[in-house]
């Protein structure tokens, strides 16, 4: 069941212990000392490194649990390291400035935070990728956030809440087609199942969004000032349209996320040979150092000097610590120790589903993996929920509504450091706001087995 076999078997006092002591620790950095995240992973490291040799694990299987947790993130740092120079290629072809460029014409101050998260929803479930919609869509948003003087928070808030409700509802989302097939649940009763609680958290958080948005006297004094400054960066052309509209077509054909980025990215990178003026030498090492801009107008610069691959690394390297932590949890045996004390305690319908719902979100916050936490819960409950005669559909649903969902909320989750360094807003201050992220999980709850058969 478990991806690591563990080489040691603590007790649960034992390893429930260790959790808060880790997560106390974590915090405190991160909260207390405003450190990088990467200081307390590494010094979480340490404590487990210095556990395992304490309790006979040879440091051999300890570094062989760190690589092999390292090794089951390799797929998203690939993603990473595209989507840095995908921004970056969308950024000199025009199309993210055309993006913004068009939001400003067509948004005022009203509504827009509700705007901004049904806009993101819907290209959410297009797109059938959080990360893809943040770093593009989300990118766009945030820029136009800067310009009318709203909330960068409350803005950053609307964007994941709407990026994961499409995570979560599209039929071309990879954690939902991992959901229903750990399950054995058909994907597209599994997508259905999961509205019952999905369709209230959107509503509510619409409703709250609407609520926040500036009133129109909020304003918009200086949106002729940005749409002036972008367009002489000489980066808008019809041209800068293609981009968007190849990664919708090949998002809809199911072409897999590495395959779509790299085309489109290189379909960016072409179009930007032709229109914006930069020589070839130029726009290679724009992929490697992003795209820098140089307008008499300097919030315009702030705002499109994004992208590369180098603005990556900050990610990419607490990912590999993050994930290297958890192959060490694996490998002491503490999260195995936990999750297998749960099976032998629960028997309650209600008890059951609370339980999945709070495994999944502790896997998030210890691991800060996304697949991991859909994974591992679904494996430990299935025989649960069999054995409780609870449709797997439930199980399905709820792995997503507390697991693909919580990612974003954690400051070192994989998830969490890319959006806080795309959006270029920490996860602590968007956190409050992402109420669909923070609705899912507490409506699983309180419904529990409740008229979701």
């Amino acid at each position: 069941m478990f991806p690591i076999s563990p080489k040691h078997n603590p007790s649960l006092t034992e390893s429930i212990i260790f959790f808060i002591v880790t997560i106390s620790l974590i915090s405190y950095f991160l909260i207390g000392l405003g450190t990088s995240p990467h200081i307390p992973i590494l010094i979480a490291v340490f404590l487990l490194v210095l556990y395992g040799l304490i309790k006979g694990i040879s440091f051999k299987d300890l570094e062989e649990g760190m690589t092999a947790g390292a090794k089951s993130g390799m797929g998203a740092i690939f993603l990473f390291l595209l989507i840095g120079v995908l921004i970056s290629s969308w950024m000199i072809s025009g199309t993210i400035p055309a993006l913004i460029n068009t939001g400003f014409s067509l948004i005022g101050g009203t509504w827009f935070y509700a705007i901004v998260f049904a806009v993101t929803s819907l290209a959410g479930v297009s797109l059938g990728s959080s990360l893809t919609t943040t770093a593009t869509i989300g990118v766009a948003f945030i820029g136009m956030a800067g310009a009318m003087d709203a909330s960068m928070a409350i803005t950053a808030g609307a964007i994941v809440s709407g990026a994961f409700f499409g995570d979560k509802m599209s039929p071309l989302s990879d954690t939902t087609n991992l959901a229903s097939t750990i399950v054995k649940v058909d994907l597209f009763d599994h997508i259905k199942h999961m509205s019952l609680t999905t369709i209230p958290a959107f509503i509510i958080s619409f409703i709250l969004f609407c609520i926040l948005s500036p009133d129109e006297s909020a304003s918009i004094q200086n949106l002729a000032s940005y749409q002036t400054a972008l367009a002489e960066t000489g980066l808008i052309h019809w041209t800068s349209w293609i981009p968007l509209i190849v990664l919708v077509v090949m998002t809809f054909f199911k072409v897999p996320a590495f395959i779509s980025l790299a085309i489109t990215s290189l379909v960016a990178t072409l179009l930007a040979g032709v229109t914006s003026g930069l020589s070839w030498s130029g726009i290679w090492s724009i992929w490697f150092n992003g795209y820098t801009a140089s307008t008499d107008f300097e919030p315009v610069n702030s705002l499109l000097t994004k992208g590369g691959i180098n603005s990556m690394l900050f990610t990419i390297s607490l990912v590999i610590l993050a994930l290297g932590f958890g192959g060490l949890l694996f490998v002491t045996g503490i999260v195995p120790a936990m999750l297998s004390a749960l099976q032998e305690k629960l028997h309650s319908i209600r008890a059951i589903i609370i339980s999945t719902a709070f495994t999944a979100i502790g896997v998030n916050v210890l691991i800060g993996e996304q697949y991991l936490s859909i994974m591992l819960t679904g494996e430990t409950y299935k025989g649960m929920y069999k054995d409780a005669r609870l449709p797997n559909k439930v199980l399905s649903r709820t792995l997503e509504d507390a697991g693909t969902v919580i990612n974003p909320l954690v400051p070192w989750s994989v998830c969490g450091v890319f959006i806080a360094d795309v959006l270029g807003v920490p996860v602590l201050t968007y956190l409050p706001f992402a109420f669909f992220c923070l609705l899912s999980p507490i409506i699983t709850i309180i419904f529990g087995g409740k008229a979701l058969r």
